[in-house]
């Protein structure tokens, strides 16, 4: 589809987005609360010499597989790790680690409530199908309809094309979804604005995957979570610290 407009381009991208992840139009990356903002290092991160069957390295056993866990690379220092409660579930649970070096244990720093894909996930997810990608991707670029919050250390486009119009899933509004994204590195190019529509791996397994404000439903695919949560991911997620998400559901 070719607009002839860039004000139509940008209405389009955000627009596009919330209706099954049809790509947008690209845009040139502008570089420049009621819920827990955070916990303590959590149970999981065992006290030195105190080691706990259900933890390794400092992440919940019951979390992730040996296969997962391998996938997660030696120099990434800060992990989102996304848990759904089953295969098929739109609920699932978002926390933040990060470690002091390679190799070092992962310490829980905050902990949120979470939703993902309508029908849960997929390994080989297609455009549409309301399912969340599951696997481990890397974090390299923001932005939002709102200016970035102070300390954000992620490429950050603000943009007005970050506006989601229509419904829901379950027909709730999606007003404000998109005031704070961080793009998830699935089906994307690194380095440019999460607006950029193209897709290498081909538009048949979707893409548009963002962490971004839960709007108290379900996804056709990203990440949501609360806005307090999205702002404190942008003010701790650093280039230099390699930061990934892993995300699926328990065990996976």
């Amino acid at each position: 589809m070719v607009v002839a407009t860039a004000g139509l381009l940008l209405f389009a991208a955000g627009w596009v987005h919330a209706l099954y992840e049809r790509p947008g139009a690209p845009v040139t990356p502008a570089r420049s609360d009621a819920r827990p903002k955070a916990h303590a290092a959590g149970p999981e991160h065992a006290a030195r010499g105190g080691a706990r069957p259900d933890v390794l390295q400092g992440l919940p056993a019951a979390a992730l597989g040996e296969a997962t866990r391998a996938r997660i690379p030696a120099e990434a220092r800060q992990l989102v790790l996304v848990t759904g409660e089953a295969k098929d579930s739109s609920e699932s649970t978002a926390a933040l680690y990060t470690r002091p070096a390679s190799g070092a244990d992962w310490i829980r720093v905050a902990q949120w409530p979470a939703r993902n894909g309508a029908k849960g996930w997929s390994t080989a997810r297609e455009y549409g199908d309301l399912t969340s990608p599951q696997g481990v991707f890397s974090l390299s670029d923001a932005g939002g309809l709102l200016s970035a919050p102070p300390g954000t250390k992620l490429p950050y486009d603000r943009d007005p094309g970050f506006v989601a119009t229509g419904r829901g899933v379950n027909g709730e509004s999606l007003a404000g979804s998109f005031d704070y994204v961080v793009a998830i590195d699935y089906n994307r190019r690194q380095g440019v604005s999460p607006l950029d529509p193209v897709m290498p791996d081909g538009e048949g397994r979707g893409g548009n995957i963002w962490l971004h404000v839960d709007h108290e439903g379900p996804s056709q695919g990203c990440v949501g979570l609360p806005k307090a949560a999205m702002k404190q991911l942008l003010e701790t997620l650093d280039p230099a610290a390699h930061p990934v998400i892993a995300m699926g559901p328990a065990g996976f």
